[in-house]
């Protein structure tokens, strides 16, 4: 296996390069392959993943942005630890989560983006 040095500068930070670390890691580390899919309407993108053995109690959800981390609790009988980055930020006011039968069902809405355009008056 080639490993190359990445050099990350103040100027010349991309955000995928922030996440892929943690994608690989994801990845290559995982004890075993999680069944994962995706879907998606014009409002919301659905997230179906297995989870079996984990209760509601035993899992916490967390978003940043567009970036969906999924992690078990520290007195979890099994330790889980997902994160999931959409090409678009979520809307967490519109999005919701159901663990029913093993299955983790994650409802994320999609935010609208604003736009932060002014008027200037010409004189």
């Amino acid at each position: 296996m080639f490993f190359a040095p990445a050099i990350r500068t103040a100027r010349f930070v991309p955000h995928a390069y922030d996440r892929s670390l943690e994608r690989f890691v994801n990845d290559a580390f995982s004890s075993a392959r999680r069944s994962l899919n995706v879907e998606q309407d014009e409002k919301n993108w659905t997230l179906t993943l297995d989870v079996p053995g984990f209760s509601r109690e035993d899992l916490t959800l967390g978003i940043e942005g567009a970036v969906v981390r999924i992690e078990s609790k520290a007195d979890a009988k099994r330790q889980f630890k997902a994160a999931y980055e959409l090409p678009q930020d979520i809307d967490v006011a519109t999005s919701e989560a159901k663990l029913e039968n093993g299955v983790l069902t994650l409802k994320l809405g999609k935010l609208v983006p604003v736009s932060n355009v002014a008027q200037l008056a010409i004189n």
